[in-house]
C-alpha cells in the first residue's frame, strides 16, 4: 500500500472546524452534534463567538453548500455506523481516523471494536488534545501505520482485529488526496482480510466531470462553478494536500466489485438535502447543491453462514 494513504491534518482541522460550526446550531435544526470539535480546531473562540448563522453565511459566500456538504456527510456515516452496529456489526475500523470522533461521541453499543488508524504524528496531535475522561474510551484501539515498512492488515491484527467478526469500514475524504494504486490497493487488502466474515465498506470519492464538465458537479444555477472549483483546489494544494484523483461512478463500481463488493448506495449533498436539512427548514436550493463528492456504501459479496 502506499506510504501515502493517510497525509497531513490539514483537511481533518478543516472538517472539524464545519462540525463545530454546526454543533453551535440550536439543537432542534442542528444536523450532527460534535461536543470535541472544538479541540482541533484553530480560532475556536472566535467562531463560537460568531455563532452558527454567521459561520454559515461566511461558508455561503466561499461556496454555496459547502458547510452542508461536509456536515452530510458525516451524518450520513453516523448513521450508516448506528445502523451497522444495530444490525450485529463488530468492529468498526476508521482509515484515516483525523480528528473523527465517532467512537466517543455516538451512543455506540459497548460490543463494537472500534480501531481508529492513522499516522502516528496525527494521532499524538489527537490524543494530546484529548479530555481524560471520554465515553466508550474502553472499545477505542488506536492503530498506527507506517506504510514505509509495515502492514495495514499486520497492524490491525496485532491491534486486536478479529478476521472472524464482521465489520465497517469507512474511508471518508481521502480518495481525491491520494493516488488510484493507493486506493486500489487498500481496497484489495480489505477485502483479503475480511474473507471469513462479512462486511461493509464506505468512501467518498470525487466526481472526475469537476476536471471535464465542473457545472456537471453542482445544481443549475450554482454561481461560478468553474471558478471555486478552482479556488477550492488551489486552497487544498496551498495547504500541502492536492487533489490527485477523481473517479466516475463506472469506476468505482468496476473496482469494489474486483474485490466482491457491490454497491448498495451512492448519494449526494442532493439526495442527503431532502432527508436531513428539509425536515428542520433548512432546505438548501437548487443553486447551493454542492454535489462534487458521491458516498459511496457496498457489501460484501460473499456468503457467510453461522455454524
Amino acid at each position: 500500500m502506499s506510504n501515502s494513504i493517510f497525509t497531513k491534518d490539514g483537511t481533518a482541522q478543516g472538517v472539524a472546524k464545519q462540525r463545530l460550526i454546526e454543533t453551535l446550531a440550536e439543537s432542534d435544526v442542528r444536523i450532527i452534534n460534535d461536543p470535541y470539535a472544538d479541540r482541533f480546531v484553530i480560532g475556536k473562540s472566535v467562531i463560537k463567538l460568531m455563532g452558527h448563522k454567521l459561520n454559515v453565511w461566511l461558508a455561503q459566500k466561499f461556496a454555496p453548500g459547502f458547510h452542508e456538504h461536509l456536515i452530510s456527510r458525516t451524518r450520513f456515516i453516523d448513521d450508516l455506523i448506528k445502523k451497522s452496529a444495530a444490525g450485529g456489526v463488530e468492529q468498526y475500523v476508521i482509515l484515516g481516523a483525523g480528528y473523527d470522533m465517532r467512537g466517543h461521541r455516538l451512543e455506540l453499543p459497548s460490543s463494537l471494536k472500534i480501531f481508529e488508524v492513522d499516522q502516528l504524528e496525527v494521532q499524538t496531535k489527537k490524543r494530546s488534545r484529548l479530555p481524560k475522561e471520554l465515553p466508550n474510551s474502553e472499545n477505542v484501539t488506536y492503530v498506527t501505520v507506517d506504510f514505509t515498512r509495515q502492514s495495514l492488515t499486520q497492524q490491525l491484527m496485532d491491534a486486536g482485529f478479529d478476521q472472524s467478526k464482521s465489520t465497517v469500514f469507512t474511508l471518508e475524504g481521502v480518495s481525491q488526496y491520494i493516488t488510484k494504486e493507493a486506493v486500489s490497493s487498500t481496497i484489495e487488502e480489505i477485502a483479503k482480510l475480511t474473507q471469513k466474515a462479512r462486511s461493509i465498506f464506505f468512501m467518498s470519492y470525487v466526481d472526475e466531470l469537476l476536471n471535464e464538465n465542473p457545472d456537471a458537479c453542482f445544481g443549475k444555477g450554482y454561481p461560478k462553478a468553474a471558478t471555486r472549483v478552482k479556488l477550492i483546489k488551489k486552497l487544498s494544494a496551498k495547504a500541502g494536500e492536492p487533489w490527485i484523483s477523481f473517479y466516475s461512478f463506472g469506476e468505482i463500481e468496476s473496482l469494489l466489485s474486483q474485490n466482491d463488493y457491490s454497491i448498495k448506495e451512492c448519494v449526494t449533498l442532493k439526495d442527503l438535502n431532502s432527508q436531513y436539512f428539509a425536515p428542520v427548514g433548512r432546505t438548501l436550493t437548487e443553486n447551493q447543491l454542492f454535489n462534487l463528492e458521491h458516498f459511496v456504501v457496498a457489501k460484501s459479496k460473499r456468503r457467510f453462514y453461522s455454524h
